[in-house]
């Protein structure tokens, strides 16, 4: 085994670095990967510019990367359902204890979760990485890594279409044409959901959109009114939708979710923003309109794995640049700049292909 375990990390806000770290051994339910193909995401940028998120801060350095895939290196001595040489997708959240959380099902939830790439819990943007095998997922033959890397993304738009209750015939309106946005509209549609409308500001995304499959196209400048937008998408659909999902964080697009989504439907919240936000409470409630938040997710990777085998989902898209680990700071400047949807980083040196 090379023993260059190449590792992006976080030191403090601003102080992203390149560093040989020891190639870590399995502890006996845990397996080695040799990562492949890992994502960027938003969250580990905004790690990167403001050294927190909310309640989570960086106080001492971390392993970025939390969309992997890789390569099975090592087995832990008790690991049965794992082989060297399999190629899986790790699901980056892991429960520490058997709370009423983890019984319940809902494990994203438990307040003692590990996490990649949340402090302190380091991430996988490295070359080896050691994870619990429980929440390594082997691959298909006909799934490629990086389609195993977007798997992570994927599970945000299929946990959020859970919480809404898309289902066949649902017509659903999602804010925002980011990465989060176009797989909610992705799942939205291999869900059961007749009709899609997605808004942004920026038309490349929502060509991209367009592309995956949306039905309507919402193009938004900067001060449009939430109301006005609410009818915008009435007005495109025909009627209001059953479902919004809000992926941006953006306080008037809060504002125009509630106004736009009928009466008895459901507002899924998918976008952080600022920790306050004014929007028109008393509006849903006198129409029943249920507003629901949404933490990562839970229960995915099977659905999703078999929704990529099956090809009823189509992910490779999402993907428009591609760096080798040894130019990650060049790629999460690409990410920070806006550039492209999603930005994927090859940790093997040995194979870059997808």
């Amino acid at each position: 085994m090379a023993q260059d375990n190449l590792s992006l990390v976080l030191h403090a806000k601003g102080d992203l670095r390149l560093e040989n770290r020891p190639i870590p051994e399995p502890g006996p339910n845990e397996v080695l990967l040799q990562m492949h193909s890992v994502g960027i995401c938003g969250s580990d940028v905004h790690y990167w510019q403001n050294g927190r998120i909310g309640d989570f801060v960086l106080k001492k350095p971390m392993v970025l990367g939390h969309e992997a895939s890789g390569r099975v290196a090592k087995v832990g001595s008790e690991v049965k359902h794992l082989k060297v040489g399999d190629r899986v997708a790790i699901e980056p959240g892991v429960p520490r204890e058997m709370d009423e959380f983890f019984k319940t099902g809902r494990y994203n939830l438990s307040p003692t979760i590990f996490f990649c790439a949340t402090p302190p819990d380091d991430g996988n943007l490295c070359r080896y990485y050691t994870h619990s095998a429980n929440f390594c997922y082997k691959l298909p033959d006909n799934v490629t890594f990086e389609e195993g890397a977007l798997i992570e993304p994927l599970s945000v738009g299929i946990h959020a279409c859970r919480r809404a209750g898309v289902t066949l015939g649902s017509t659903v309106f999602v804010c925002g044409a980011g990465p989060i946005g176009l797989v909610c509209l992705l799942a939205a549609k291999a869900m059961g959901a007749s009709q899609v409308v997605i808004s942004d500001l920026s038309e490349e995304r929502l060509l991209m959109a367009k592309e995956l499959g949306a039905d309507f196209l919402l193009t938004v400048t900067r001060g449009d009114g939430a109301q006005q937008l609410a009818k915008s998408v009435e007005e495109m659909l025909g009627t209001q939708p059953h479902i919004t999902i809000e992926c941006t964080g953006v306080e008037s697009c809060i504002q125009t979710a509630i106004y736009a989504t009928r009466s008895g439907g459901v507002v899924v919240l998918v976008g952080l923003g600022s920790e306050l936000a004014t929007v028109p409470l008393i509006n849903a409630a006198v129409r029943e309109v249920d507003i629901r938040g949404v933490f990562r997710y839970c229960n995915t990777w099977p659905m999703a794995i078999a929704m990529l085998a099956s090809r009823k989902v189509n992910v490779k898209p999402l993907v428009t640049h591609r760096f080798p680990l040894e130019q990650a700071v060049q790629a999460f400047e690409t990410t920070r700049q806006g550039l492209g949807i999603k930005v994927m980083l090859k940790c093997d040196k040995n194979d870059q292909n997808p």
